[in-house]
């Protein structure tokens, strides 16, 4: 028995072996069809399908990028637009942004308003309006919004007119400077400065967030005065008129009111917060610090670019004025000047609170009116409760004669129930005593000025 152990165990396993064996045959050309099936050929269009190990289905990539993908809009310096549609880490690394910042752009921001500087790039959310805005183009999200179609149409105008401004100024300067050059040898007058539009041109950067600004400012100026157009008469028709509807006429136009203001706060809180802080206006100057770039690269590597360059702003200067500095003009400034930022700041802080002064109005006016609704609803309150008082003391007089009447309405042996006629005497009386006594209660509550006159 012994010695059967080992032989029976190594037959059993050689079976087995072979039964493996056997399914392996089988199976591989079912493997073998699968791999097949599951691997692209080269004339298949979607080449992008990757099989996964295993036999599994293929990962098919632009799948997963078209369900997080959005709508954008590309402008160039130009004006030239083109939509796309992308997701977010195609967005960040072509803006060189944090993904947090693309959050700020997400509709759990969509109330919120902020403007943010980063290295290459600056993030812009004003109400509707989502952009990210580099040295070279403007990224816009959901550009056929029919609230961004506005600022989508103004931004291109401005752009397109400012490309054919910069054209026409750059062929007076090469004019001019032909000019001064041939006066140089006597042959010509100098011809006197030109190129006044190149010379009033924001950088690209600016020339967006002005354009948004102005969009966003001109949309809640509109909207202030919608309100005031709708709020004045409603207020007018609950001074005249105290009602349930009028009254729930005012609480929609208050709560409208005050949802606008925080808007409008918003904003006005951002650009003052970008006043107040220098270094922020500074990192916000994205054609300066790109042409600086530029410039440290040609003068490391030798080039000529640096060269010209340096040579060619010498044909501009600065203009002390909202639109002042061209491009150029902007990369020869200091670091730390911020004066054009700063003026196109203070335009719209200052139209913005002309705005939340006006819906302040809007609100005192309602909080007048308010309290002239409770003024009246006292006095009405006031007229009742004399009312009620005079009422009452009304009925203290008719109870002292109903006392008066009970008494005698008693089975009491008395005398004057066998006068003949006092009857009528008797009850004109007690009419006459108990109107006295009204009377003077009541003048007593006028004399202490319980009642009105």
């Amino acid at each position: 028995m012994g010695k059967t152990h080992p032989f029976s165990f190594r037959r059993s396993s050689s079976t087995t072996r072979r039964r493996k064996t056997s399914k392996k045959v089988a199976e591989s050309p079912l493997l073998m069809s699968q791999q097949s099936a599951n691997t692209p050929s080269p004339s298949s269009p979607n080449n992008d399908e990757r099989p996964v190990a295993g036999g599994g289905k293929p990962m098919a990539k632009p799948k997963k990028k078209a369900g997080g993908a959005r709508l954008w809009m590309r402008f160039d310096r130009n004006g030239e637009s083109e939509l796309f549609e992308c997701d977010k880490s195609t967005i960040i690394k072509r803006a060189g942004i944090p993904a947090r910042d693309l959050r700020i752009l997400g509709p759990v921001f969509s109330n919120s308003s902020n403007i943010l500087a980063r290295e290459k790039a600056m993030v812009v959310n004003l109400e509707y309006i989502k952009a990210i805005v580099t040295a070279e183009e403007v990224l816009l999200l959901d550009p056929l919004n029919h609230e961004v179609l506005p600022f989508v149409d103004q931004l291109r105008h401005q752009l397109s007119h400012k490309t054919h401004s910069n054209i026409s100024g750059n062929r007076q300067l090469a004019l001019r400077d032909t000019e001064s050059n041939l006066s140089a040898s006597g042959r010509w007058i100098p011809a006197p400065e030109t190129s006044e539009a190149l010379q009033a041109e924001l950088p690209f950067e600016f020339q967006v967030l002005e354009v948004a600004l102005e969009v966003v400012c001109t949309y809640l100026d509109s909207s202030v005065a919608d309100l005031e157009r709708d709020a004045y008469p409603v207020l007018d028709e609950l001074a005249k008129n105290v009602s349930t509807k009028n009254l729930e006429r005012v609480r929609s136009l208050k709560s409208n009111l005050t949802r606008l203001l925080a808007r409008v706060q918003k904003v006005r809180d951002e650009l003052e917060h970008l006043l107040d802080d220098d270094e922020d206006m500074t990192q916000l100057y994205l054609t300066r610090k790109w042409l600086q770039k530029q410039q440290s690269e040609g003068l490391l590597s030798g080039g000529v670019g640096s060269i010209s360059f340096t040579n060619g702003s010498h044909h501009l200067r600065r203009l002390s004025s909202v639109k002042s500095g061209s491009m150029l003009t902007s990369a020869n400034l200091n670091d730390d000047d911020v004066e054009d930022l700063e003026m196109l700041l203070e335009a719209y802080f200052m139209q913005l609170d002309g705005t939340r002064n006006k819906i302040l109005s809007v609100r005192e006016y309602i909080d007048d009116t308010e309290d002239y609704v409770n003024i009246q609803l006292d006095n009405q309150r006031n007229e009742l409760i004399q009312l009620q008082l005079t009422l009452t003391i009304a009925s203290f007089a008719i109870a002292v004669e109903t006392l008066v009447a009970g008494w005698f309405g008693m089975n009491i042996p008395c005398r004057l129930y066998y006068i003949h006629g006092i009857f009528e005497s008797f009850v004109g009386a007690i009419t006459v005593a108990s109107v006295m006594l009204f009377m003077i209660v009541l003048g007593y509550a006028r004399w202490k000025k319980l009642l009105g006159s």
